[in-house]
């Protein structure tokens, strides 16, 4: 689903440095709060399809894929932050640009976006009573990091899955959970990073931005 973008956000680029998000996620706006980094968002066009840079590709490791697709989200940003910056500079100035993204997975299997309630059940019932894997890549500036932590939850039953569901939290989420919602009350174990797994790996972000002035 592509959407309308707002202007950048004035207030980030004053008083140091700043960047740009290119992000639909209010967690990773919430993490780089935590790391007191000003950003500003830059959504997709109305014309991008977005979500078509999600597309797997047949055989690729769960690794390969979610560091394609965030050069790729990468990529489309540069190219949209050039565009606007030609139409209005003084609205859009060019500046660095974050991508992330995140992927659950089971062996080789992604377990990405659910479609339908079904799916999020079916990825849900994937996941109970074991240990699975969440990947988050983030790229800055062209250089990109990949933080990968393991995770395992309590064997869930077929109505705490239903509940789960119905209550809306697993669409939009790469393996139909957030591990800081609901679902935190399965999780036994994380081996890891707890904000990786949340969409944004506040060590492997601080490592790509320390080279370009920020200070933590």
């Amino acid at each position: 689903m592509s959407h309308p973008s707002p202007p950048a956000a004035e207030p980030a680029r004053e008083g140091g440095p700043w960047l740009y998000l290119a992000s639909q996620s209010p967690r990773r706006r919430q993490l780089l709060d935590q790391l007191g980094v000003r950003h500003a968002l830059l959504l997709p066009d109305a014309d991008e399809d977005a979500e078509a840079l999600e597309a797997e590709v047949p055989g690729e490791s769960p690794e390969d894929y979610v560091q394609r697709v965030t050069r790729a989200k990468w990529q489309a940003a540069m190219a949209r932050l050039q565009a606007r910056f030609c139409r209005d500079p003084q609205a859009w100035p060019l500046g660095p640009v974050l991508c992330a993204d995140t992927t659950v997975a089971v062996g080789d299997t992604i377990l990405g976006k659910p479609a339908d309630p079904a799916d999020a059940a079916r990825m849900l019932r994937r996941l109970s009573g074991g240990t699975h894997r969440v990947l988050t890549a983030v790229c800055v500036h062209g250089r990109l990091l990949l933080n990968t932590s393991h995770v395992t939850w309590r064997a869930l039953d077929d109505a705490e899955i239903d509940r789960y569901v119905a209550s809306g939290e697993p669409f939009g989420k790469a393996g139909a959970y957030a591990i800081q919602g609901r679902s935190g009350a399965w999780t036994q174990h994380i081996d890891g990073s707890h904000s990786g797994i949340m969409g944004l790996p506040l060590f492997e972000t601080a490592e790509l931005l320390k080279p370009m002035g920020w200070v933590f």
